[in-house]
């Protein structure tokens, strides 16, 4: 026995054995413990509660939802929701961030004051106050019968922004924003991965040509056929009685996350592209002048891709942060995924399950952010060790 002691593997082995063993035993303590009070309460656990109807209705949905639902049905409700919301407001903020990010390295003085401002103070507020804010003005807006329509289309009202829609199915609808999103992610494709530097430049032309062609077609495709029988394809809305009728509403509670999270989110995003535009070195742009190419070719095919492949691990920890953001919306109201757990827990008494499904949700959805940025990082990186003295 002394012998085994002494011998530096099986210590090691027997350490870790009696770590993962302890922690298994906790776990089962744990477990035990739930179970234990769980029958004490007449509480049965399990997943069967997620067949039961909810018995209560949610204010936005993009599916179809009823007080006669399912839990399970809720849930999923939630999670397009959250879905929904972080997809638009990530792009807001990526779009703003580098913005934000190309007015602070411009060399304009009024730019860079701007980018400043903006960053300084949208920074610096906490994201919950800045929704309360967004909130708070988006319902101080004036009543629909005091409302004019813009550009004859859309109407700025305090119980919601009213936009034209399209009569089409909800399939559709989906259908159509999946091929929109796919057709942009191949043309990323396309444009920036290694795989297509060794086709011909008037080949990778032609093919960003075509693919939008084609991308917008079926698009258009979709939308015709999945139009609703014995209806115009467009529809305005206008006003009749106390609001607005037909159109698309967008509440604002919905308008006040994206808002917040996208301005929030852009300001962190613009100093990331900042440090990245200013990790590129001056020789690089001084290169491109000496070739002759102008200011915006040297931005668009030196700087920017440069920046972009430096600041792309950054980004990736800051799109995972702003995704976990999106549960600020049970703040104002907005039903996302968080608040229909939140719900669903007072109302089934499922505490384990329910904040289990939710951590094991948020664990997927982050982790599937985390891989694919990680694979467009990869696709984009400069191969090999570049030792600056």
């Amino acid at each position: 026995m002394t012998s085994l002691l002494k011998n530096k593997k099986v210590r090691d082995i027997t350490l870790q054995v009696s770590f993962v063993g302890s922690i298994v035993l906790l776990l089962c303590v744990f477990f035990i413990t739930a179970k234990t009070n769980l029958d004490a309460q007449g509480i049965t656990s399990g997943f069967g509660f997620l067949d039961r109807a909810t018995g209560w209705q949610i204010n936005f949905s993009l599916i179809e939802y009823g007080s006669s639902s399912t839990y399970f049905t809720a849930i999923k409700v939630g999670i397009i929701n959250s879905l929904f919301v972080g997809f638009i407001s990530l792009i807001l903020a990526t779009l703003l961030g580098f913005t934000i990010g190309a007015m602070r390295t411009s060399g304009n003085g009024m730019a860079e004051l701007i980018g400043a401002i903006f960053v300084e103070i949208f920074r610096n507020i906490p994201l919950l106050l800045q929704l309360f804010f967004w909130y708070a003005l988006l319902i101080s807006l004036p009543n629909p019968k005091a409302t004019q329509l813009v550009f004859d289309s859309v109407a700025l009202t305090g119980r919601g922004v009213f936009i034209p829609g399209l009569n089409i199915t909800s399939q559709a609808a989906l259908m159509a924003a999946s091929v929109a999103t796919m057709l942009i992610g191949i043309m990323c494709w396309v444009k920036i991965t290694r795989r297509f530097n060794s086709v011909s430049f008037d080949l990778q032309k032609t093919l960003l040509r075509v693919i939008p062609v084609i991308g917008l077609v079926a698009v258009a495709a979709i939308i015709f056929l999945g139009r609703i029988p014995d209806t115009s394809l467009v529809n305005v809305p206008y006003l009749k009685g106390l609001n607005y009728k037909e159109g698309i509403r967008i509440s604002p509670e919905l308008l006040a996350c994206i808002i917040a999270i996208s301005i929030y989110g852009a300001s962190y995003i613009a100093e990331i592209i900042r440090a990245g535009f200013n990790a590129v070195g001056k020789g690089q742009s001084e290169a491109g002048y000496a070739l002759g190419l102008s200011r915006w070719h040297i931005f668009t095919r030196i700087r920017l891709p440069l920046a972009i492949r430096i600041v792309m691990p950054t980004m990736i920890n800051q799109y995972v942060w702003l995704f976990k953001a999106t549960t600020i919306g049970i703040a104002v109201g907005f039903v996302d995924f968080f608040m229909v757990i939140s719900t669903s827990i007072n109302q089934s008494g499922q505490t384990l399950e329910l904040i289990g499904i939710l951590m094991g949700v948020f664990l997927a959805i982050n982790y599937s952010i985390a891989w694919l940025l990680n694979r467009v990082n990869d696709a984009i990186k400069l191969q090999g060790t570049q030792l600056r003295i």
